[in-house]
């Protein structure tokens, strides 16, 4: 009989709190893992600006009431779930560690990189600031390059290069808080970034070169892999709300209607219309009767997406990237879903580009295999190859009554205790 249990993600996001209820299956026969969704709900951000919490309180009666809707459809009651970490505050760095083999005349042990992945960890880090991940890269045994686990071979002295992914402390005390007044426990906090490549990128564009561009409500969340491994970090201030801000001041329209015609440009992309017009009557928009989508597009849209990947562009050059990664980029995100990002990103990067759909998933999928939620079910993903999730089989408690608040949660809780 295979193990079973479950994960859960929350994306507390600049545009929407996105949270996922996932069961965990281990085969083990093939040792293989397969995650079926039993629950997912998005509810619109509150509190939330540029992917850091401005206010608290908002936040927290959000994110509660997308954690009761996703758990009222799993039938389970969380107490655990893995954070996505975003924000323009998140930096990273690569660092190399040492050390020599404590049995010279035996093999690599488990603990040796534990020891040389600690070394490159001990980084100077301003007391403003925490390490989020330590991720090694790839090892080296006396001299051999490209290990990528050195466990069990022998050798004497052991290198290792990490990639070093840090953030605010303040941004993340805030988080941390939010998230315990929601009444769920913090399993771990994960790079948005990363935790998008999980679910949209293949181990092969991985190992070739590759860049993801997860464009959010109000950020863009970079990631670049290089041979298998993270070599790049960060996230711009600019997202697909400045879309939205953008159409709303062009237009003299609300920032509602602005958002519904980027709705409709977007889902129309596609289709052969001989009218170059959108009637925006049928849309339920009097503000504005028709418009020229060709004016809406290269006038408004494309220069502000021709913004974002120069600037995803800029930070490539600057780190010496932009001529490593042949795979190309992924792009992922809400903002993915804009028109004309394919064509944009292809003239601003100079790239092979895709659009970055969800999989490795089954289950209640119909609404989450886009890219929206490519972080949220990375985040399931992510906390399914977690190496401590063997200790998380009490994951989630089956739920006996329906739970309300953070005080609906301390009684069930209560109530689960008793004989």
């Amino acid at each position: 009989m295979g193990k079973t249990k479950i994960i859960a993600g929350i994306e507390m996001g600049s545009s929407k709190i996105a949270t996922l209820v996932a069961q965990v299956n281990l085969d083990p026969v093939t040792m293989e893992t397969s995650i079926n969704v039993i629950g997912a709900s998005s509810v619109n951000s509150q509190g939330i600006k540029k992917g850091q919490i401005v206010d608290i309180e908002e936040a927290v009666e959000a994110t509660i009431a997308s954690v009761e809707a996703a758990e009222r459809m799993a039938g389970y009651s969380l107490e655990s779930a893995y954070i996505a970490l975003g924000g323009a505050h998140v930096r990273s760095q690569n660092s190399h560690g040492v050390v020599a083999v404590s049995d010279p005349q035996g093999e690599i042990t488990q603990n040796d990189v534990d020891r040389a992945i600690e070394a490159a960890a001990a980084i100077s880090v301003p007391t403003s600031r925490e390490v989020v991940h330590v991720l090694p890269r790839e090892f080296v045994v006396d001299g051999e390059t490209g290990v990528k686990d050195p466990v069990g071979m022998s050798g004497v002295r052991l290198e290792v290069d990490t990639h070093i992914v840090s953030a605010a402390v303040s941004s993340i005390k805030n988080l941390t808080k939010a998230i315990g007044e929601v009444g769920v426990e913090i399993s771990d906090m994960v790079f948005s970034g990363l935790a998008s490549a999980e679910a949209v990128v293949s181990s092969t564009e991985k190992e070739l070169g590759c860049v993801l561009v997860d464009i959010g409500g109000g950020t863009t969340s970079i990631a670049v892999f290089l041979e298998g491994s993270l070599a790049y970090s960060g996230v711009i201030p600019v997202g697909a709300k400045n879309v939205t801000n953008d159409l709303a001041i062009g237009l003299r329209v609300s920032l509602e209607t602005a958002e519904k015609i980027k709705i409709a440009l977007s889902s129309k992309k596609k289709d052969k219309e001989e009218s170059d017009e959108i009637d925006l009557e049928s849309l339920g928009i009097s503000e504005v009767k028709k418009i020229s989508k060709k004016t809406l597009l290269e006038g408004i849209i494309r220069p502000r997406l021709n913004e974002i990947f120069t600037m995803v562009r800029l930070e490539l050059e600057k780190e010496g990237l932009a001529t490593r990664i042949p795979s190309g980029a992924i792009v992922t995100g809400g903002g993915a879903e804009t028109a004309g990002v394919i064509d944009s990103a292809k003239r601003m990067l100079s790239l092979p580009v895709r659009i970055g759909i969800p999989k490795g998933i089954s289950g209640l999928i119909d609404d989450i295999i886009v890219p929206s939620f490519a972080t949220p079910v990375g985040l399931i993903i992510y906390g399914s190859k977690d190496s401590q999730s063997e200790n998380l089989t009490t994951f989630g408690k089956k739920m006996k009554l329906p739970v309300t608040g953070i005080f609906g949660k301390i009684v069930s809780t209560v109530k689960d205790l008793l004989p």
